[in-house]
């Protein structure tokens, strides 16, 4: 797929949305790519995310792993396009994420983290720690969207279908707000 029919597709869905919003990394943005938006439409959803397993190639993976919530359908859908299992991380805290509901990893598991949109990367790094911590190996990082402008680095190969660069503003250095808006926290 192009770059061009992969935003027709986000487009088409409604997902590119426009306003004020302050983004889980703390930052604010004039535009928020909804993911869930493109992702309710499960062809688009299967589409976009077997383009996104080929992007990966013969990394050869034995297990998908998401957090949770955002990254679960597209962790699915990778899996499925990979024919691997696809697990999920849920949150212990603001910063620790743990594996339940019976799923479990093995030493040297090769594991690859699937992701809607990153910006800073917070929850893809939290979630290749425990990949560690479980003694499996992080082989790789597949997302949808790419909102870091290429900053940033998990020390594994990253792979995403699009970069879309929306601009962001630090928290206390915000226009928006400067100019009397009020930041919405999307999907909430």
């Amino acid at each position: 797929m192009t770059e061009q029919e992969i935003l027709t597709r986000f487009s088409e869905a409604g997902a590119l949305l426009e306003g004020h919003f302050l983004l889980r990394s703390g930052m604010h943005s004039d535009r928020f790519f909804q993911a869930a938006l493109v992702l309710q439409y499960t062809a688009v959803a299967s589409e976009l995310c077997t383009e996104l397993a080929r992007r990966v190639g013969d990394l050869k993976v034995d297990t998908v792993m998401s957090p949770a919530i955002g990254g679960i359908v597209v962790g699915q859908e990778v899996g499925r396009a990979l024919g691997v299992r696809a697990i999920f991380a849920e949150k212990a805290s603001d910063t620790e994420l743990v594996l339940r509901r019976g799923f479990s990893v093995k030493p040297g598991e090769r594991v690859l983290i699937a992701e809607d949109v990153v910006t800073k990367g917070g929850r893809v790094q939290q979630t290749i720690d425990l990949v560690r911590e479980l003694g499996a190996e992080a082989v790789g990082v597949a997302v949808l969207v790419d909102r870091s402008r290429g900053a940033v680095s998990f020390g594994v190969p990253f792979f995403s279908l699009l970069p879309l660069e929306l601009n962001t503003y630090p928290a206390d250095d915000c226009p928006l707000c400067v100019g009397g808006s009020k930041a919405e926290k999307p999907g909430s």
